[in-house]
């Protein structure tokens, strides 16, 4: 039976907890799946993984051979990708894992477009606001938000993102428009519970910081939730740039109090530190860094 094959599957069944979901990442059945395990387990005279009718997970020693064989597979996958991508035209699969909101709103169309221009290169996404490690789950890359906070892995900045203040025209011209930050307090406010500190509003007056303090009646995990709020009325919100682009492009919010801005994030793509990048990889990040660069206006 093939060694390296055996490795492959008892790798990816640890990776993915299960021989169904890595016999379809690799494309047999379930019944192979578990001969290939079986066969390795016999040929190192060890039993690698704890089967019950419930879950599958690795043993003591499963779990020790796991780490060392996975990082000796990804090593032989660098080298196939090198080599395949000498002289040649990008192909192949990249899977991303990356945040639901963005990746629905922005990350979407900007893959639909990349597909069409590169009819050869697959892509698997999972739009997922938890977090998901690479090696864990096998992605490529990570597409986040925010100051990396992660030194075991490359961060390769996409573009940037801004926090913007904003509500719908009508609630405008039914209360009086804030001018300054201080203006805030008595209006209706929606709150975005996706920061860190959801009712902490930060602003910047001539280079110092002002800091609010600003419940909302309205309180969503959703900064698309609070868009809708806005359009509807229902208040002023602060969201990322790159969720209230449609709206203010529409006309349906516009944005107050844009001086007052409290600088700027990333929009970044996570790759393991010290991995080959395969051509395929490589292009998509070019593609992405080019759409979204420093200059680049969301609601454009």
């Amino acid at each position: 039976m093939d060694r390296l094959a055996a490795d492959r599957m008892f790798a990816q069944v640890v990776r993915l907890g299960g021989f169904s979901a890595a016999a379809k990442q690799l494309g047999t059945s379930p019944g192979q799946a578990s001969k290939l395990v079986s066969w390795l387990e016999a040929h190192l005279g060890v039993r690698l993984l704890n089967r019950t009718t419930r879950a599958i997970s690795p043993t003591a020693e499963g779990e020790a051979y796991y780490t060392r064989i996975s990082a000796i597979i990804e090593q032989l996958d660098d080298l196939d990708d090198s080599l395949r991508d000498a002289g040649q035209n990008p192909r192949g699969q990249v899977r991303l894992t990356a945040p639901l909101t963005f990746g629905t709103v922005q990350l979407m169309p900007a893959l639909a477009d990349f597909a069409r221009q590169h009819p050869g290169i697959g892509l698997e996404v999972h739009f997922t606001d938890s977090y998901m490690g690479l090696a864990e789950h096998g992605f490529d890359a990570a597409i986040r938000i925010g100051q990396p906070a992660d030194s075991t892995l490359k961060a390769r900045k996409l573009g940037v993102m801004r926090i913007q203040v904003v509500a719908a025209l009508g609630y405008l011209k039914a209360r009086d428009v804030p001018r300054r930050p201080a203006d805030l307090a008595g209006h209706d406010i929606v709150t975005d519970l996706n920061f860190a500190r959801p009712d902490a509003w930060n602003f910047r007056d001539r280079g110092e910081p002002v800091l609010l303090d600003l419940p909302g009646r309205l309180r969503f995990g959703n900064a698309e939730a609070c868009v809708i709020a806005a359009e509807a009325g229902l208040g002023i919100t602060r969201v990322p740039d790159f969720i209230s682009a449609p709206a203010i492009r529409a006309g349906r919010l516009v944005e107050i109090l844009a001086k007052y801005r409290d600088g700027e994030s990333g929009v970044y793509a996570m790759t393991p530190s010290g991995r080959h990048m395969t051509s395929r990889l490589r292009v998509l990040l070019e593609f992405l860094r080019d759409r979204w660069g420093p200059d680049h206006d969301w609601s454009n």
